[in-house]
């Protein structure tokens, strides 16, 4: 088992890969009684093209099924696995994301108990025709509540405009329509394919000891037959670095009108160290562009063309990557344009000096160093930062090294026009 030690945040990670593939890591926490484990695999909604595991052709499964997946594997042959967890006073969920599935619990007793809860039934798939059918009902109408909930259509309405072809511009739930085709056959398709301990992970944070805790798991892998580890031919269609619709309106039942403004980042297929000085760099640039400190929000608040919902945020994944800008507004027009100008201006006479990126850094380090505190975070962020070849604990180390250049770098990745578009949502009657 190897220790890495993390001088500056006083950490040791503890890393195995085990004879069937699962890597695993422990973090153990002094002081914290609650431990949070995930169980994840590189598996998400863009995920819909690919080789069956021992197959030679590409297939295309239905969308959404990846999302479908995960609610399935919580039904088995003798009950509901959420039952088994409470039984053992552990709070367990799941989610799909774009690019991985997770399933997790936390607790502060029986840790072994419900650690081996989870290794069983995420390991042991169970799928009939019967409750596949039946559970179609239930994501219907999981997919219909979410098509009225007026920020869930205004953040995939902003990404169904920036790209033409990716599946990123698929809802992960799928449609009412596309997960009626899904069969337990498919299920059993993708599950063997993306459910092979080697394309997973196991993180466990928090009141754990690293040892015993790896031995566990190690007896409970070792008891468990799998198939050879092989590599999954992942196939995804060619993207533009143009958005797919420049602009776009939807009438909802909404009060206020809501903007979103789109930044599709040019695609260059990074990982590792290169990714996160991008994605950190990215992070920053939107910061000092339009964070709270920055003249664009005085501005547009002072004004009245933002309130307390502004937001932005960046996405960067290794095969697509896209940024946020948005709020709710009277004058969606206006946001819009002022948006432009700053990154116009921006492009013109580039504002980033050193004195602030000092100061941001400082700020993030912060920030990052108080998220620390919470098992929660470091869980669900570990495996995004595992999956694309880098590391949690680097963040520190890289913002600390990061130049005003590197600023420039990521800023240009989005920075072109023909990679922007508006998505808004408007009351649907006149007031």
């Amino acid at each position: 088992m190897e220790k890495i030690h993390f001088d500056n945040l006083q950490e040791t990670l503890y890393n195995e890969t085990l004879e069937n593939g699962l890597e695993v890591y422990i973090l153990p926490k002094r002081g914290f009684s609650k431990t949070f484990v995930t169980f994840t695999t590189k598996y998400g909604s863009i995920d819909r093209t690919f080789k069956p595991r021992d197959k030679d052709e590409t297939v295309t499964v239905p969308d959404g099924i990846a999302h479908f997946l995960e609610h399935k594997m919580f039904e088995k042959e003798d009950g509901d696995v959420f039952q088994k967890f409470s039984v053992k006073g552990a709070s367990a969920n799941a989610y799909t994301s774009f690019t991985r599935t997770a399933y997790l619990f936390s607790a502060t007793d029986h840790l072994y108990d419900n650690t081996q809860i989870l290794l069983d039934f995420v390991q042991q798939p169970y799928f009939t025709e019967k409750t596949v059918e039946k559970e179609k009902g239930i994501i219907a109408q999981e997919i219909t509540m979410y098509d009225d909930q007026p920020d869930w259509r205004l953040y995939f309405g902003t990404i169904e405009n920036m790209f033409h072809n990716h599946p990123v511009k698929i809802d992960i739930a799928g449609t009412v329509e596309t997960i009626q085709d899904i069969t337990a056959e498919h299920l059993y398709e993708c599950y063997d394919t993306f459910y092979h301990p080697s394309n997973m992970v196991l993180f466990i944070v928090g009141a754990v000891d690293p040892e015993q805790m790896m031995d566990f798991i190690k007896n409970d892998q070792t008891s468990k037959t799998f198939s050879e580890p092989t590599d999954i031919a992942r196939s995804f269609p060619e993207e533009e670095n143009t958005v797919a619709i420049k602009k776009r309106t939807l009438k909802m039942d909404v009060l206020k009108p809501k903007f979103n403004m789109g930044f599709k980042v040019k695609q260059n297929h990074i990982e590792g160290s290169e990714m996160l000085i991008q994605e950190l760099a990215s992070g920053l640039v939107l910061d000092l562009l339009f964070g709270r400190t920055s003249k664009f929000y005085t501005s547009c608040y002072n004004e009245g063309i933002i309130d307390e919902s502004f937001s932005y945020e960046v996405t960067l994944e290794n095969d697509f990557g896209f940024a946020m800008v948005g709020s709710d507004t009277d004058d969606p027009e206006r946001l819009e344009m002022t948006i432009k100008d700053t990154l116009k201006l921006a492009k013109k006479e580039w504002p980033i000096t050193d004195i602030e990126l000092q100061r941001m850094k400082k700020k993030k380090i912060g920030q990052f160093m108080r998220s620390l505190n919470s098992t929660d975070f470091i869980a669900n962020q570990f495996t995004h930062y595992a999956f694309n070849n880098m590391n949690l604990f680097d963040v520190i180390p890289t913002l600390e090294k990061l130049t005003v250049q590197n600023l420039k770098d990521a800023f240009e990745t989005f920075a072109d026009e023909s990679g922007h578009t508006v998505f808004t949502i408007t009351p649907a009657e006149e007031k």
